[in-house]
């Protein structure tokens, strides 16, 4: 526990000031609870009982009189109490809720600064209900946990220095059952903290499958698996809220014992304080004040309890949200930048080893030196480590052994940002953001005029479709307008394009391009590409025709490299792939040569 308040401690230290008003606020409402019960004292022994109040100014006064000033000052105490309780919940309130925004924060720029590496370890789901769940649990534990506890022991002890001078003995026997309290406590904390750890797992679990199938509905569909993925979704649902149920029985049955509890120490006090009037040790109107006090005594003791179970409850909340705040960034952040007129472009892969996980090698010894401004193409079959090997130049993940260097310096030397603005990138699958049309395009460059976004578009031939939508450039993507896979290309090409960048990464460019369009695109990629260190990783093999170096992966390894005619010349795996897409083998030719005609 100490350990969690010390993480939270930092997400206090903005608010030290509101959070001091509300201690404040704390006190002010102990001393309108604790002065509630006199005026029924007054009332029941000065008006009714005919007893001489103890103030000078009250003994002065009628029976009428005292009854009114009884009755108003019972008024204005409560409404004043109400009123602070009120001023006290929006203050603790906004307070939680600004340290909730502060943690999700946190958590949601320390995701955005952990690599590619570790994203791919994780379930997306997971770290959804982290940063929207789980962050609840630092106003849990401090603004419905700690604080309530503390106005509590404010209050009991208030209570105490009232009711030790009114009857010791009542006192004592009120104070019998704390100690069964505080066992039941320690019983359920732990069972309480057991099933709380279940339930977060199992939401979070329901969040990963709804992420995965709303992301993969076309493939849901595609081979008719509703039914199936509904089965599935239901199971994890149905376990979730039974894992949800358990924890909510044994918080009743925590509370009910608690309450059962409070109640046996209530007759107790009303056995022993009726027994005390009796003997007229004890007036009705200062037994009915000590009994309602004790039941103001109890409302904080059960407070502490209920608000310590609340906290074991969101502990694991908290645990799971400092599990990933934990997590040292794998990519450390270097100290030199690039000169401003950018990168010259000179890269090289010196023994270049990569894998996501230890029984994983994707990339292997991996060495190659690109000069500035050459067009170079990376080739093979689906997982032989092109992207891979292109994800380590923006530094997505860090080679596992081996250098990567631009312009002859390790590129664990730079500044990330420095770095990543270096370098365009055009990747799969293309993505498009629900935002305008303008500025999708400026995504990368926001300072880009309206002349030079629309000179982008125009290189990547989408100017005409865009001018085509409802709004033209302010077309907001996904609201009145969305577009075909093609058209998403077109535009991250002409995202690419408004980059302007020395280097230059194009995933599968035209993929998703009819031929006629892969013509009029790839005219504008190879005016781009001039004077541009360029890296195009193909599976069209037509496209890679104009490269200067053309690199075959296999299994995470350079099998080949050369020109195109040096590859074709040489007849080996290049040869064999580029044949395979472009000409029938003659397994495939006879069956229509040797066909009777009909």
């Amino acid at each position: 526990m100490n350990t969690l308040f010390a993480k939270l401690l930092p997400y206090l230290r903005p608010y030290k000031w509101r959070i001091t008003w509300a201690l404040a606020q704390i006190f002010l409402i102990s001393g309108f609870e604790l002065l509630k019960p006199w005026p029924l004292q007054l009332v029941i022994d000065d008006v009714l009982g005919g007893k001489n109040a103890t103030l000078p100014v009250l003994s002065e006064m009628s029976g009428e009189a005292l009854l009114i000033t009884a009755c108003v000052a019972l008024v204005v105490v409560t409404v004043a109490s109400a009123l602070l309780a009120l001023m006290h919940n929006v203050t603790t309130i906004g307070v939680g809720q600004s340290m909730v925004n502060d943690l999700r924060g946190a958590l949601y720029a320390h995701l955005q600064r952990l690599s590619l590496a570790f994203h791919s370890r994780q379930k997306v789901g997971d770290l959804m209900y982290r940063i929207t769940a789980d962050s609840y649990a630092v106003q849990t534990v401090i603004m419905n946990g700690i604080l309530p506890i503390l106005s509590a022991i404010i209050l009991l002890a208030g209570m105490l220095v009232v009711l030790i001078p009114l009857d010791p003995m009542l006192t004592l026997v009120s104070l019998t059952v704390v100690p069964f309290l505080f066992a039941l406590i320690a019983l359920f904390n732990k069972k309480i903290t057991e099933i709380a750890t279940e339930v977060r797992d199992r939401e979070s679990y329901v969040y990963t499958l709804v992420q995965w199938a709303m992301s993969s509905i076309k493939v849901v569909q595609a081979f008719t698996k509703e039914e199936e993925e509904y089965t599935r979704f239901m199971g994890a649902s149905r376990a979730s809220l039974r894992a949800t149920l358990r924890l909510y029985s044994w918080q009743t049955l925590y509370s009910g014992m608690v309450t059962t509890l409070i109640a046996t120490g209530t007759a107790l006090v009303v056995y022993v304080g009726a027994r005390s009037v009796q003997s007229g040790a004890l007036t009705i109107g200062q037994l009915i004040v000590f009994i309602t006090y004790l039941a103001q005594l109890y409302n904080p003791i059960n407070q502490i309890t209920q608000s310590w179970g609340l906290i074991a409850g969101a502990r694991i909340g908290a645990k799971r949200c400092f599990e990933v705040l934990d997590t040292d960034p794998d990519l450390k952040d270097g100290t030199q930048q690039f000169p401003p007129e950018g990168a010259m472009g000179e890269i090289e892969w010196q023994n270049v080893a990569f894998r996501y996980r230890n029984e994983m090698p994707v990339l292997n010894e991996i060495t190659l030196t690109v000069k500035p401004g050459m067009k170079v193409a990376l080739v093979g079959a689906t997982g032989a480590g092109k992207s891979t090997m292109m994800g380590l130049l923006p530094r997505f993940f860090d080679a596992s052994t081996g250098t990567v260097k631009i312009d002859g310096i390790d590129v664990r030397e730079y500044r990330l940002n420095s770095l990543r603005r270096q370098i365009a990138m055009v990747l799969q699958p293309p993505l498009v953001f629900p935002m305008s049309v303008r500025d999708n395009l400026a995504y990368g460059r926001p300072e880009a005029t309206d002349a030079e976004i629309e000179d982008a578009a125009k290189m990547a031939r989408i100017d005409g479709l865009i001018r085509g939508l409802p709004q033209g450039y302010d077309t907001v993507l996904g609201d009145t307008a969305t577009l075909s896979e093609g058209e998403k290309q077109r535009l991250t090409i002409a995202r690419a394009i408004l980059r302007n960048a020395p280097i230059l990464i194009l995933d599968e460019p035209t993929s998703a391009l009819d031929v006629e369009t892969e013509g009029m695109v790839m005219e504008g990629i190879n005016r781009l590409t001039k004077g541009r260190t360029t890296f195009i990783i193909a599976h069209r093999l037509s496209t890679v025709r104009s490269a200067d170096l053309i690199l075959v992966l296999k299994n995470g390894s350079i099998a080949e490299s050369g020109s195109f005619a040096e590859l074709m010349r040489a007849k080996g795996v290049f040869s064999d792939l580029y044949n395979s897409q472009f000409f029938e083998t003659p397994e495939e030719k006879a069956p229509a040569t040797s066909a009777e005609p009909s």
